[in-house]
Formats: C-alpha cells, sequence, structure tokens
C-alpha cells in the first residue's frame, strides 16, 4: 500500500471519528454510522482525497453478522410463525418497489432501459452493479443510485423515528455490553463464529457473505444456548464507524455535479420507495399486529447491515428485521437477472438475447 493511499484512508478515518464524535455529543440516533457517513460524504463531494479502508471494513461486517446473530434466542423460534405473511409479502413488495421505481427513472431520469432496471431493483448492492454492467447498462449510475438509495434511507429513518418518538428513545444498552462483562470463553465462541462463519458462507457462495455467514453461524450457536452474549459495546462502535466510512466513501472520485444529479434523483426515488414501504408496512401490522416501525425498517430498501444496526439502536425486534432483508436481498439476486433476460427476450422476439446491449 503506498503512502498517498495510506494518507487517503486516514484522513477517511479520522473523518469518521470526528463525524461520530460530534453526533454523539448532539445524541442522534447510530452517531458513529452516521457520523462517519455524513462526514466522509461531505469530503467526497468538495473532492477531499478520501478513501474507505475496503480491507477493515469486511473484518467489522462480520463483527456486525455476530452481533445480529446474538438476537435469535431460543425464545424466538415460537414467534417464527408469526413472520410467515410478512415473509410472504417480500416478493410482492420487490415487484411493487420496481413497478414505480422503473418508469421513475425511464421518465424522470432519463436512463437508458439497462440502467434504469438496475437501479430500480431495490437490494443486492454489488449484485446489481455487475450484472447491470455485464448486460450493458451504466455501472457507475447503478453505483452512485444504490450508494444514494442507502445513503438517504439509512439517514432518513432513524432520525424520522426518533422525530417522531415512534420506537422511543435511542437504545445505547442494546449495542452491547463493555468488553470487561463478556468472559474470555464467550468472547472466544463469538470470534469463531466470525473466523469459520465468513469462508463458510464465501464457499457456500451466499451473498454478502462476510455477514451472512457469521450471523447464522451466530445464530446457530445462541439458539442453541451455546451463548448468551453479544459482541462488546466498543467493537460494535468501531464496526458502525467502518460501516459508515465505507457508505460515505463511495461518492469518492465522481464529480460534483454528477454526484450532485444523483443526489437529486435518488431523493425522489427514495420517496417513493418510502411511501411503497410505508404502505406494505401499514398492511403488515393490520394482518400480524406488529408494529408499524419494526415492519418499516423491515421492508425498508436499505443496506441489511445499516437496518439492522438501525433497529437495534431503535429498540425494535433485530431478528424479524435481519430476516425480511436476507430473504428481500436474496429474491432481488436471484430473480432480478432471470426477469430482466425475460423481459429483454419478450420485447425482441429474439430467443438468448438476454446478454446483448
Amino acid at each position: 500500500m503506498n503512502t498517498n493511499r495510506i494518507a487517503r484512508i486516514a484522513l477517511a478515518i479520522a473523518l469518521g471519528i470526528a463525524g461520530g464524535y460530534t453526533f454523539n455529543l448532539l445524541r442522534l440516533p447510530l452517531p458513529w454510522m452516521l457520523g462517519a457517513m455524513t462526514f466522509n460524504t461531505i469530503a467526497a463531494l468538495l473532492r477531499a482525497p478520501v478513501e474507505s479502508p475496503a480491507r477493515i471494513r469486511p473484518v467489522m461486517v462480520a463483527v456486525l453478522g455476530v452481533m445480529l446473530g446474538s438476537a435469535f434466542r431460543p425464545e424466538i423460534l415460537g414467534r417464527v410463525g408469526e413472520w410467515t405473511i410478512s415473509l410472504g409479502l417480500l416478493g410482492l413488495y420487490v415487484m411493487a418497489i420496481a413497478a414505480v421505481a422503473l418508469p421513475y427513472f425511464r421518465l424522470v431520469a432519463r436512463y437508458d432501459p439497462v440502467t434504469a432496471y438496475f437501479c430500480a431493483m431495490p437490494g443486492g448492492f454489488n449484485e446489481m452493479i455487475t450484472i447491470g454492467g455485464a448486460m450493458g447498462g451504466d455501472e457507475r449510475k447503478i453505483a452512485l443510485m444504490h450508494s444514494s438509495r442507502v445513503l438517504m434511507v439509512v439517514f432518513t429513518l432513524p432520525v424520522w423515528f426518533r422525530l417522531t418518538g415512534d420506537l422511543g428513545p435511542i437504545n445505547r444498552s442494546a449495542l452491547g455490553v463493555g468488553l470487561a462483562d463478556i468472559p474470555l470463553q464467550q468472547l472466544a465462541i463469538l470470534a469463531a463464529c466470525a473466523a469459520v462463519g465468513w469462508p463458510l458462507a464465501k464457499r457456500l457462495r451466499l451473498p454478502a457473505e462476510a455477514l451472512i455467514g457469521p450471523m447464522l453461524l451466530s445464530a446457530a450457536v445462541h439458539l442453541a444456548g451455546l451463548s448468551h452474549a453479544a459482541p462488546p459495546r466498543e467493537i460494535v462502535n468501531l464496526a458502525q464507524l467502518f460501516i459508515g466510512i465505507g457508505v460515505g466513501c463511495r461518492f469518492t472520485g465522481a464529480g460534483r455535479r454528477e454526484v450532485g444529479r444523483a443526489l437529486l434523483v435518488g431523493a425522489g426515488m427514495t420517496v417513493l420507495m418510502l411511501a411503497v414501504t410505508a404502505g406494505f408496512a401499514g398492511l403488515v401490522q393490520a394482518t400480524t399486529g406488529t408494529s408499524f416501525a419494526s415492519a418499516a425498517l423491515a421492508f425498508a430498501p436499505g443496506g441489511l447491515a445499516e437496518m439492522s444496526l438501525v433497529g437495534l439502536a431503535l429498540g425494535s425486534d433485530v431478528a424479524y428485521i435481519a430476516t425480511h432483508h436476507i430473504v428481500r436481498i436474496s429474491l432481488v439476486i436471484l430473480a432480478a437477472p432471470l426477469a430482466f433476460r425475460l423481459l429483454r427476450r419478450g420485447r425482441s422476439g429474439k430467443p438468448g438475447s438476454g446478454t446483448g446491449t
């Protein structure tokens, strides 16, 4: 790693710490994530030389995965049946999002059909960029739009719920206990969940393997009663910091006008997506009795890691939220490319035309 890159990463981390500390003083929800995200986004817009610490972030994501898995306690097994209806609605939710977002990107943003389609998909950030580019879409626009989606949804929901009081005050104790309060044996079990779960998920080709692998193994360990501990608060705050830095630095290297337009288009898209989310959250509340706030966080088109952290900090049901996001992302990754090929084939009338430009 050269000196210039080290300096860029160091600046991003310093800005992240400054942002987290500032947001913590203001007692905003998820200060270390939202503060780091905000300060680095502003730095990227001002063309400051910031760069995400790409090698550290997956490690922090694995820590978050272990923490999310710790929310799956034995008593939760009796409630899984209550999630059937809301999980079953996720397919309709993804289609509803696509139905409003796709015309928006075509008619308002004036994106080409391929770029518009993969911008409209609510999940699978890396997958949508990769597949969209392979199908002939503009990778840069797709990346900027998904970055805008995550940035705005992650920032909007916790602030909204904090202002409206729908989930009460921020629950700082939910973000783990002190490092000194966790027995070494329990720390070793948690570390093993990350060390084994991550490569195992990668081998099984699961999406977001650094998060989902440790989460699933941690969930199994906690459901079996082998552990009752969660990662210590200090490490969780560190994970928040690097996740926030990563989101903010996604805008690095893009022109100010390009980012400004992406954020403007993203704001309109976010309004549409959150309106659909609110409709489905209301339906889930009416049919299952789940609180509107918990349902909204479970359906919201933000990142799995980010939305789960929001739910944790605001005292919502993290296991419920994380499970819904995993299912939504999996649906998008599996179904979006197939649906695109079918749509393209239907329009062209030519078999096998799904890989053209």
